[in-house]
């Protein structure tokens, strides 16, 4: 793993934290924002494995 790589994890970390910042502000409840997080966190995993893969 290489530096920019270690890059990429951060910022997507960082994206999920925004995505759950906002999620929380419609006041949903616990059960549906871990859901939506967990779809997210999906979702940012596949697009990195995608490109991981293509390089």
């Amino acid at each position: 793993m290489n530096q920019w790589q270690w890059l990429q994890i951060i910022w997507a970390a960082g994206v999920l934290i925004l995505a759950v910042g906002a999620l929380t502000s419609y006041r949903l409840n616990w059960r549906t924002s871990i859901r939506y997080a967990l779809i997210w966190a999906g979702i940012f995993l596949a697009v990195t494995l995608f490109i991981d893969i293509v390089k």
